[in-house]
């Protein structure tokens, strides 16, 4: 969980119904908004990864870049991004995942990891765990090795976290809403 000097769950905005019916969005933009929150969030993954001797850090297409790109940074490593199905240019491989309704496709440029390469995977939460799932098979098809898998956010209901953890993968996430 998060550290004690602040509890980040009251950062995350709850929109209900959205965006559909019954879908309760754990909204992280108002953290972003709050400066000092922002940094101290950033601050806890760094800590968290200081010692880990990383090769790069790997951000989900949108809002794992958010997160990511400073962690990358402050811990002096590349920063990867997994782009959706076309956004990069390039020699690239691709992992297809499935959704609720149908599938989506996520992919990361072939010269971004070298075998050996240790990475953490980022993303601002876990729900059902397949973009994540996607993406640390890319990692592990480059010949890397995924550290752990993070996220500020865990929705432990809809089993993301446990199928990751059952596919071989720590995990760890700042903050979970279960049940709610």
């Amino acid at each position: 969980m998060v550290a004690s000097y602040f509890d980040i769950k009251n950062y995350i905005r709850t929109i209900p119904d959205w965006p559909e019916p019954g879908v309760m969005f754990r909204d992280i933009t108002s953290l972003l908004e709050d400066k000092l929150v922002f940094r101290k969030l950033v601050d806890v993954f760094v800590h968290r990864y200081l010692n880990s001797d990383l090769d790069a850090v790997v951000g989900i297409d949108a809002r794992g870049f958010i997160i990511g790109a400073p962690l990358a940074y402050e811990l002096n490593t590349g920063f990867v991004p997994v782009r959706k199905k076309g956004k990069l240019p390039g020699s690239t491989i691709s992992e297809k995942y499935d959704l609720e309704y149908g599938s989506n496709e996520v992919e990361m440029q072939t010269s971004a990891l070298v075998p050996g390469d240790r990475v953490v995977l980022v993303d601002d939460l876990i729900a059902t765990g397949g973009t994540m799932l996607a993406a640390a098979k890319l990692i592990d098809r480059l010949g890397a090795e995924v550290i752990e898998i993070c996220s500020i956010i865990d929705l432990p209901d809809l089993g993301g976290s446990t199928k990751l953890q059952e596919a071989g993968y720590t995990v760890h996430a700042f903050t979970e809403f279960a049940g709610e």
